[in-house]
């Protein structure tokens, strides 16, 4: 069997040694339009600030080490500009000469391209990169001389904020410009806070709800839609991706959902010997059940070794994917499974949110550093629908272990049950992700009933009270206006000065004196709400709001 693979990367790689470990007898070759088949995409940007120093660190294979090793015929600066679906040829073009070359079987693997916008002055500006690729790494490498100064990236997605990072540990003085209401879109604007404020905190300018409409003085100069101006030596453009489907919408192959290749669970195209993985495909959002494209390395490698899988006669199925991922952005990480609270309104599905603060290891030991971690959940039937982390600190384990629930169909009841290997440095008896299933339950069960942070203005309007169990030291480092102050310890004796025909609202630091608070009250015949969240995270999305005495 002749198997061509067109592009090679994570999906395309992944296909290719699969498909010889499997098919020792099979002509599998590999055609690459760039220079290099197999890189390390995701630590391009860490080579700009020389936290990787090597750039040879950053190519995985070569064309001659796949050979030794695997037999497989690669051929970089190779451009395949055409599928013929009836001749089951390609046309391919390298070095100015054009060729045709047959197959049997056909994987795409074009990956996603980065989107550019179409802003006034771009095509002018000599000084704007996008980064996708080592060629486009060595020419933003090449453009950073002792005389620049100031950076300006546009989008503060995953890639935005590593490359945001990775300029300012070069030395430059670097700006971030976002469309959207908050930096990293894919979480919610709460979880989205913590990583903002690190990023001031660092010195990095932050502009959101904000566009660049216009290029001037070749790139130097950009024009902001709030009418702001910034100077820039360097410009990254990082608003997103899209599907690389142009040569399969050539070949008339049918595409879906923003132009990405549409596959069945095997793989297949519309044409049935043509599959597709990878950056350019429409995915499952496995929670939803909804199309969706998702342009990450793990679920790219996971497809690139499956479709190896069906084409070798074995039975493989996709699933789909939940869309996990991580960034740093300097101190602090931020981390994603599932679907945001944003996301699961706009799904309409029955949900709720608990927001729980907690340690990366046991408090008493030395270093230990917040975590705060967002569970989104349905309180009928327990399902998972994801979770947002941030901190210093064991983001990726939390996250991790969600990520792998909501894969094997755990429920928020079954997180309690869920044992880690405890040690004083290590973790805590009760770990977070433990905690975030007990808060989940009471919620469930009725034991506990929250509002949330974007809640509360709205609900005290109604002439609800805030009740505050914070000690008054904790009272004079902020405070909620207008809100009562009793703290959680002299509660029992206090209550009498509350009035049991008035609805209140809980609120202490974190959440968890509050929902202490809520217990006894409510067994008391009050009505109340806990705060979730409570005043760290009110502070670190509203601190406007709040005021110091």
């Amino acid at each position: 069997m002749k198997i061509i693979i067109i592009g090679g990367v994570a999906g395309g790689m992944s296909a290719a040694t699969r498909l010889r470990r499997l098919m020792d007898d099979a002509e599998i070759i590999i055609f690459e339009k760039g220079p290099f088949v197999s890189f390390a995409n995701c630590g391009l940007p860490y080579y700009v600030s020389g936290e990787i120093a090597a750039r040879d660190a950053l190519l995985v294979q070569t064309p001659e080490s796949l050979k030794a090793r695997f037999d497989l015929d690669v051929r970089p600066v190779h451009e395949v500009t055409a599928i013929s679906t009836e001749d089951k040829t390609v046309t391919v073009v390298s070095n100015g000469e054009s060729y045709t070359e047959s197959y049997d079987k056909l994987i795409l693997s074009p990956g996603a391209k980065p989107f550019v916008p179409e802003i006034e002055g771009l095509a002018e500006a000599n000084n704007a990169f996008a980064l996708r690729n080592v060629p486009d790494l060595d020419q933003i490498m090449q453009a950073i001389t002792d005389e620049t100064k100031e950076a300006v990236v546009i989008g503060a997605g995953f890639i935005g904020l590593e490359m945001a990072e990775n300029l300012h540990k070069r030395g430059l003085n670097v700006t971030i410009v976002e469309r959207a209401p908050h930096v990293l879109p894919p979480l919610d604007e709460e979880m989205a806070a913590y990583v903002k404020n690190e990023l001031v905190a660092q010195g990095v300018q932050v502009f959101t709800s904000d566009s660049a409409i216009r290029f001037e003085d070749e790139g130097h100069t950009i024009v902001l839609e709030s009418g702001q101006t910034l100077t820039s030596d360097i410009t990254i453009l990082s608003v997103g991706v899209q599907p690389e489907s142009s040569l399969a919408e050539k070949a008339g192959l049918t595409l879906g959902l923003r132009g990405g290749i549409v596959v069945n669970d095997k793989y297949q195209t519309s044409n049935p010997d043509i599959f597709a993985v990878g950056d350019a495909i429409v995915v499952k959002q496995q929670i939803t059940g909804q199309d969706a494209l998702i342009s990450l390395a793990s679920p790219a490698n996971r497809q690139g070794r499956q479709v190896a899988d069906v084409i070798a006669g074995l039975e493989r199925k996709n699933q789909g994917s939940i869309g996990t991922a991580i960034v740093r952005a300097f101190n602090i990480a931020a981390a994603s499974t599932g679907l945001s609270e944003r996301q699961a309104k706009m799904a309409n599905l029955s949900f709720d949110v608990v927001h729980i603060s907690g340690k990366d290891h046991a408090g008493y030991y030395p270093n230990a550093t917040d975590i705060m971690l967002k569970l989104v959940f349905n309180p009928e039937s327990g399902e998972i629908y994801g979770a947002q982390a941030v901190g210093q600190k064991g983001i990726d384990k939390r996250i991790d272990i969600i990520a792998t629930a909501i894969k094997g169909h755990l429920t928020i009841f079954d997180l309690p049950e869920l044992e880690f290997t405890y040690a004083p440095p290590f973790g805590s008896a009760k770990d977070p992700v433990n905690m975030a299933g007990y808060a989940a339950m009471n919620i469930a069960e009725g034991l506990s009933e929250s509002i949330q942070w974007h809640q509360l203005k709205d609900e005290l309007a109604k002439g609800k009270v805030l009740l505050d169990v914070r000690s008054p030291g904790e009272i004079k480092q902020g405070a909620f206006p207008n809100a009562i102050n009793i703290p959680v310890n002299e509660l029992r004796e206090r209550m009498v000065e509350l009035d049991p025909t008035t609805e209140y609202i809980v609120s202490c630091h974190s959440g968890l004196r509050s929902y202490i608070a809520e217990r006894q009250l409510k067994q008391h015949g009050f009505n109340v709400q806990n705060l979730d969240g409570a005043f760290a995270l009110y502070k670190t999305i509203l601190p406007e709001e709040l005021i110091y005495v």
